[in-house]
Parts: C-alpha cells; structure tokens; sequence
C-alpha cells in the first residue's frame, strides 16, 4: 500500500509562487508515473500535470502550462509541482495521485480514474 502526502500550500498574492510536495511511503512510487489534480469548490477535479517514472517525460495542462514544474525524486520518494505567477482561478485543493501499472499512457489519459493512489490534499488559495 502507498500512503501519498501533501505539503505546501497556502494562501499567496496573485503573481507569487508555492512549491507543492508529494512525499510517499509504504513502498517506492519510483516505477509509477505520478500526477497532479486539483479540485476547487463546486468544481469536479481536474488534472494538472503529469510525470513519468524516471521524469523524462511531464505533460501539463494548457491552463498551468508555461507556469508550472512537475518533478520528482525518486531517491526521496517524493514529488514536486512548482507553481509560478500564480492566478485567482489556481485556487483549489491540490491532489497528489500515483498510476500504479506504470503506464505513462494511462497516466496520459488525464482522468483520476486511472490512478489509483491519492493524497490528502493540500490548499492552494490565491488572492487578487
């Protein structure tokens, strides 16, 4: 079993940065491509970007895109998404999810049904 969590949210200005963390135990995620989500109130979640095993190989979507850095380290066992000018409608609550098959395909299917491990969450507020 893989217990994924979440650090570094917070309340920012618009136009500042945070640095999202996605520490795992239970077991190494090194062999799972590993996601980001986010989820906002009244919304459905969404995904945000994506990382493959080794992390050669991101994919992000066209919102965060040019903004965002997902990385990991796989000796840490652990994930990065680094956000910069951060904007009002970035505010949600940000989920960490690993693809347990090691499929980079189906991690690019972007759905939340395709990974199979989550997080807690952690809140990103993001004030005008």
């Amino acid at each position: 079993q893989v217990r994924l969590v979440e650090s570094g949210g917070g309340l920012v200005q618009a136009g500042g940065s945070l640095r999202l963390s996605c520490a795992a135990s239970g077991r190494t995620v090194s062999t799972y491509p590993m996601g980001w989500f986010r989820q906002a109130p009244g919304k459905e979640r969404e995904f945000v970007a994506a990382i493959s095993r080794s992390g050669t190989y991101t994919y992000y979507t066209d919102s965060v895109k040019g903004r965002s850095t997902i990385s990991r380290d796989n000796a840490k066992n652990t994930v990065y998404l680094q956000m910069n000018s951060l904007k009002p409608e970035d505010t949600a609550a940000y989920y960490c999810a690993a693809e347990s098959s090691g499929s980079w395909a189906r991690a690019l299917t972007r759905t939340s049904t395709s990974y199979d491990y989550w997080g807690q969450g952690t809140q990103v507020t993001v004030s005008s």
